[in-house]
């Protein structure tokens, strides 16, 4: 048995399985119309968990998790990201869920940890749920992230949503029209997507210049 089938093992409680129930539930929310702008760079939450980990590092993360205190949140999260990585999603959806219920309702630590799970989700296929992490990620807040007009435009696009998908990315280009207007600026505006994922946004920038939406 490898070490991520034993973190396996140890995130299927029924606890965690409540959790996980609660946060799929939670994934179905629905989105808020665009603001006018998103110029709030928001990097304590759209900041990447550390992508890769060896056999030893995933072994302390799992003795982290399960000694609980001030570090768990943190292990559980690394983990989360982890499993969805190496394609176990339903173990990585269920440390999610317990990490987030960790952190404190409202912080950014829980809207960095929903940013995250909406990526991977993203990346796992489930494109709904992504959205729905993204959205809890930028739900009910004073100020408007740039990450968020592309990042809901590029899943919106991909679910056949494609008016929603050329409306959010509209906010984009009112918020900054001379960086988001040309899709051959989107290298170097999203160096950490896919060129698939570029190429992707790259549709909805030239159905955005085709019949761009009127504010409000």
């Amino acid at each position: 048995m490898d070490i991520h089938t034993r973190a396996i093992a140890r995130a299927c409680t029924p606890v965690l399985l409540a959790l996980l129930a609660w946060a799929s539930a939670a994934s179905a929310q629905s989105l808020p119309r665009p603001a006018e702008f998103y110029f709030d760079e928001d990097a304590s939450v759209a900041a990447p968990l550390a992508r890769e980990a060896d056999g030893a590092d995933v072994e302390q993360l799992v003795r982290l998790m399960e000694r609980g205190g001030r570090n768990a949140e943190q292990a559980t999260a690394q983990l989360a990201h982890l499993s969805m990585a190496s394609g176990r999603a339903e173990t990585g959806r269920a440390l999610y869920a317990r990490a987030i219920a960790q952190a404190q309702e409202g912080s950014a630590r829980r809207r960095m940890l929903q940013w995250n799970q909406g990526w991977d989700l993203y990346r796992a296929g489930d494109l709904e749920a992504a959205l729905g992490s993204w959205g809890q990620a930028y739900a009910n807040r004073l100020v408007h992230p740039s990450w968020v007009p592309p990042t809901l435009a590029l899943a919106l696009w991909k679910l056949d949503r494609r008016d929603e998908a050329v409306a959010w990315y509209a906010a984009a280009v009112r918020t900054y029209p001379d960086r988001w207007s040309n899709p051959a600026a989107l290298p170097a505006l999203l160096p950490d997507w896919t060129e698939a994922d570029r190429t992707t946004l790259a549709e909805v920038v030239a159905a955005w210049r085709e019949a761009p939406p009127a504010w409000p």
